[in-house]
C-alpha cells in the first residue's frame, strides 16, 4: 500500500507515530486509547506501525463490543483490534496480579471460548464447540415441522459454507476473532424475490446427525462458558434443545421473525429470544458460578439434540451483527454442542 512515509525506517516510523500520539494524547505519558488508534488510522498510518506502536506503550481501551464494532466501521483492522484485546487484558491482569497473593493471581485467566464436557461415570470428555448457521425464508415460524418442509430453507442450508473458518476462529484467543468468519458466519439464503419488511431468521446445524452418538437417555454435562470475551456470563444459562431434521441437509435449532436488514446492522436492539420458537428438552441446570453449570438430562426420546446457551431474560437486547458474525453476545447465541440419542440408549 502506498504510504507517504513509508521511506522512513521501522524505528523511525515508530518514533513518529509516538509523537502523534503525543499531539493526540496532549502529554507523552498518557496511555492510547480508543480514539488515538483511530486518529491514527484515519491518519493512514500503516497497519504494522499503529499494532507496533499499542504494542509499546501503555493503552487504556475499551474493548466492549459495541466500542470493536465501532472501531471496525470506522476503519480500524482486525489485526489492530486484536493488539488492543491483548493490551488491554494485558493490563488487566498485571493490576489483579499487583494486588494478590500467588496463589490468587493464577485464578488470572486469558479468555476463551465456552466449553462442554459429557461426564461419564469418572471421566469426561470435552465435545466439540459448533456454530449454527443463519438462513432466511419468507414463511412464518408455526412449527418446526412446517420449518423442516420449506426446501428453499433447506437449500440455503445446504448452499452453506463448511465449519473450517469457524474452527480456526474458535482456537483463536481473541474477542474478536469471530471476525474471521464475518462473511460465513451468516448464510443468507436470497430466496427472496423482493426484499420485506418481516423475514423468518432460522438457525440450523449443518449436516443431517451429530458424530456424538450418546448411549444413554439421561446423559450429564459440565459447561463452562465463564471466560467468554465480550459477554456477562450471568446473563445466560444452558439448555437443551431438540433439534428436527430437514430434508436430509441440517437439523434446524430454532427461528424467529425480524426486520430483514437486522443482520446487518451493529445496533444492539434486537431482542431474538422475545418470540423465539424451539423445543426444549428436559433438563436441569445447577449453577455452580458464573458462567459454570452442572446440566442434566431425563429421558430423552431418541433423536437429535443440541446444548445451547440462551439469555436468562427474554427481553436481552443483540446486535444482529453480533449475530451475523458470531462474536460477543451473537457468539452465545450461535454457539451449540450437538449429540445424538439412539433408539437403543438406555
Amino acid at each position: 500500500m502506498p504510504n507517504r512515509i513509508a521511506f522512513l525506517s521501522m524505528p523511525a516510523l515508530i518514533g513518529a507515530v509516538l509523537c502523534l500520539c503525543s499531539t493526540v494524547s496532549g502529554q507523552a505519558a498518557k496511555p492510547l486509547t480508543n480514539d488515538d488508534v483511530l486518529s491514527m488510522v484515519k491518519k493512514k498510518m500503516p497497519e504494522s506501525v499503529i499494532v507496533a506502536a499499542i504494542k509499546s506503550r501503555p493503552g487504556e481501551y475499551d474493548t466492549s463490543t459495541n466500542e470493536l464494532i465501532r472501531l471496525n466501521s470506522a476503519g480500524v483492522s482486525e489485526a489492530e483490534l486484536n493488539a488492543m484485546i491483548a493490551a488491554a487484558q494485558k493490563g488487566a491482569d498485571a493490576q489483579l496480579t499487583s494486588g494478590t497473593s500467588n496463589a490468587d493471581a493464577k485464578q488470572v485467566s486469558e479468555p476463551r471460548m465456552p466449553k462442554v464436557w459429557l461426564v461419564r461415570g469418572g471421566t469426561s470428555q470435552e465435545l466439540a464447540l459448533e456454530k449454527t448457521q443463519l438462513a432466511q425464508t419468507k414463511n412464518k415460524p408455526t412449527s418446526m415441522k412446517s420449518l423442516a418442509g420449506d426446501s428453499a430453507m433447506a437449500q440455503a442450508f445446504q448452499a452453506g459454507i463448511g465449519t473450517a473458518t469457524w474452527d480456526a476462529a474458535t482456537h483463536m484467543n481473541s474477542a474478536f476473532a469471530g471476525s474471521a468468519v464475518q462473511e460465513a458466519g451468516s448464510v443468507l439464503s436470497g430466496i427472496l424475490a423482493h426484499r420485506t419488511p418481516t423475514v423468518t431468521y432460522v438457525w440450523g446445524v449443518p449436516s443431517p446427525a451429530s458424530g456424538n452418538v450418546l448411549q444413554t437417555i439421561s446423559p450429564e454435562f459440565n459447561l463452562d462458558f465463564s471466560r467468554t470475551p465480550g459477554v456477562q456470563p450471568d446473563d445466560y444459562e444452558p439448555e437443551i434443545v431438540k433439534l428436527t431434521p430437514a430434508q436430509n441437509t441440517c437439523r434446524i435449532v430454532g427461528a424467529t421473525q425480524g426486520k430483514a436488514d437486522l443482520s446487518a446492522s451493529p445496533a444492539a436492539d434486537w431482542q431474538v429470544y422475545s418470540h423465539y420458537l424451539e423445543e426444549k428438552a428436559s433438563a436441569h441446570a445447577e449453577k455452580l458460578g458464573p458462567g459454570k453449570y452442572k446440566l442434566a438430562a431425563s429421558n430423552l426420546a431418541a433423536g437429535e439434540y443440541g446444548i445451547v446457551l440462551r439469555p436468562v431474560s427474554t427481553t436481552k437486547k443483540f446486535s444482529g451483527g453480533d449475530v451475523a458474525r458470531a462474536q460477543g453476545d451473537g457468539l452465545m447465541f450461535d454457539a451449540i454442542w450437538t449429540f445424538q440419542v439412539p433408539e437403543e440408549a438406555q
